[in-house]
């Protein structure tokens, strides 16, 4: 089993929520949030931070810890056909946006970032870590885990 330990950012403001878009190989777009691995040595907290400056040109702050999520990915399921089941732990962030501008991830696979209003986001192709930390960034579960999100994979919705 391949594993990733990985950190999100749950920016919301004013009845939106900031998404990146994902472009894969195959095309199409898919919204998720701000985030992604963490490096070796690297904590956590100090990947978010990195991960959305990377990925959105924005300065932030964490400010609170939302929870963790560990899902695994069938071998079937996975987008490299051929590799084994995958586990992904995601640890989710509550950040605020403190300056820069929004741009393309440089060289990256972020095409853009937009302000997503709530209501919109059930209708887009996402991924369901988008799901999970809006639904830990309005329950704020006192253990920090959050329900499965009944999805197969990251990207199915």
């Amino acid at each position: 089993m391949s594993f990733r330990l990985a950190a999100y950012a749950v920016c919301v403001e004013d009845g939106r929520v900031l998404l990146a878009a994902h472009v894969p190989a195959k095309g199409g777009i898919n919204w998720t949030l701000p985030g992604g691995r963490v490096e070796q040595a690297e904590d956590p907290f100090d990947a978010v931070i990195r991960e959305v400056a990377e990925e959105t040109g924005c300065e932030a702050v964490v400010e609170r810890l939302l929870g963790v999520d560990s899902r695994i990915i069938p071998a079937a399921e996975r987008a490299v056909p051929g590799g084994p089941e995958h586990q992904n732990v995601g640890v989710f962030y509550q950040v605020r946006i403190t300056g820069g501008r929004l741009r393309p991830e440089p060289n990256g696979a972020t095409a853009g970032c937009v302000w997503t209003p709530f209501t919109e986001v059930a209708g887009l192709r996402r991924s369901s870590l988008v799901d999970i930390g809006l639904d830990l960034a309005r329950t704020l579960p006192a253990t920090g885990h959050v329900a499965p999100v009944p999805v197969g994979g990251l990207i199915q919705h």
